[in-house]
């Protein structure tokens, strides 16, 4: 089978097309496989590939093959679901370390990650919420604001936090998106009570403090800022870091929440469900064919454009 193997740590150029053995059933005990249609570019996926996180993965070295989010076809039966069922979740990648991620053709998957895709959403679309709404969720809990409370999402253009923004209105909060330039009106739309542009980050405190001039109550860190938002947290609030390298440093009794989400079937098949029923949006900048996983990569690093950009397989 095809996989996108990271030759080396290092820039885009070090993503490689490689041929694997296609796994064969009941070889791994406890997982089945997955013919994937679609995988998600996570920036997780791109630090990795930088060598960001060479430190944190203890013995695994390159060859190895990322991925985590996925939408595919069951190749072998689970309970509940026959094969050739239409289902997506993502690969807890970072805890496993096995290097065998969703840049491939046929993916090794526990059954507890699975969920089945509605008939009315796309592989494409489905590729892109597994990983992205799993975090905003557990973020959110982790955070835990009463309703009422004023939370700050950097980086609510982007499909984490979008959903962070979903989310976080559904549970009755107060939200202040950090935007890119012109998706103002629908992250209203989407729940923000408030959305302020993208700027450098004196700019972006003066706009924050405009709407929440005593300060906000959590920060989701959606756009990895770290301790640059800091400033605009009440004494006592609480900041998600959504990335192992951008946690900041507590201080003013600020509480800390380091977020690696977890996969949680049930979570993520009423998620899909309400992105079937448009009841939650999510965002698709590009679709790719996994040959081009190299210029993927190079996109999601520029920020070429809010959202998930995902590999069609």
């Amino acid at each position: 089978m095809r996989v996108v193997e990271v030759t080396a740590y290092g820039g885009p150029e070090v993503l490689r097309m490689a041929r694997r053995p296609e796994p064969v059933a009941g070889d791994v005990p406890g997982r089945v496989r997955v013919r994937l249609k679609a995988a998600g570019v996570n920036q997780a996926d791109v630090r990795i590939r930088a060598g960001l996180y060479a430190g944190a993965v203890g013995e695994l070295k390159p060859p190895f093959v990322l991925g985590t989010d996925f939408a595919g076809r069951l190749l072998d039966p689970v309970p509940g679901m026959a094969e050739g069922t239409r289902v997506a979740g993502y690969v807890n990648w970072y805890e496993e370390l096995t290097g065998e991620g969703t840049y491939a053709e046929v993916a090794w998957v526990d059954p507890a990650w699975l969920a089945p895709i509605p008939d009315d959403v796309e592989f494409t679309v489905a590729a892109s919420v597994p990983l992205a709404s799993a975090t905003a969720q557990q973020g959110l809990d982790r955070l835990a604001l009463p309703p009422g409370s004023t939370l700050l999402v950097t980086g609510a253009s982007a499909v984490v936090g979008r959903f962070a923004v979903q989310y976080a209105h559904a549970a009755g909060l107060r939200v202040v998106a950090v935007a890119h330039e012109g998706d103002e009106s629908e992250l209203k739309i989407l729940g923000a009570d408030h959305a302020v542009p993208r700027g450098a980050p004196e700019e972006v405190a003066a706009r924050v403090r405009e709407v929440a001039p005593e300060g906000v109550d959590g920060i989701f860190d959606g756009a990895l800022f770290g301790g640059g938002s800091l400033p605009l947290l009440k004494d006592g609030g609480a900041f998600a870091a959504i990335a192992p390298d951008r946690i900041p440093v507590a201080e003013r009794n600020i509480r800390v929440e380091v977020v690696r989400a977890h996969p949680d079937a049930a979570r993520l098949k009423e998620t899909l469900e309400k992105v079937a029923a448009r009841e939650l949006i999510t965002r698709v900048a590009d679709v790719m064919p996994l040959e081009e996983v190299a210029e993927a990569h190079r996109r999601a690093e520029a920020g070429h454009r809010p959202g998930r950009i995902v590999l069609l397989i």
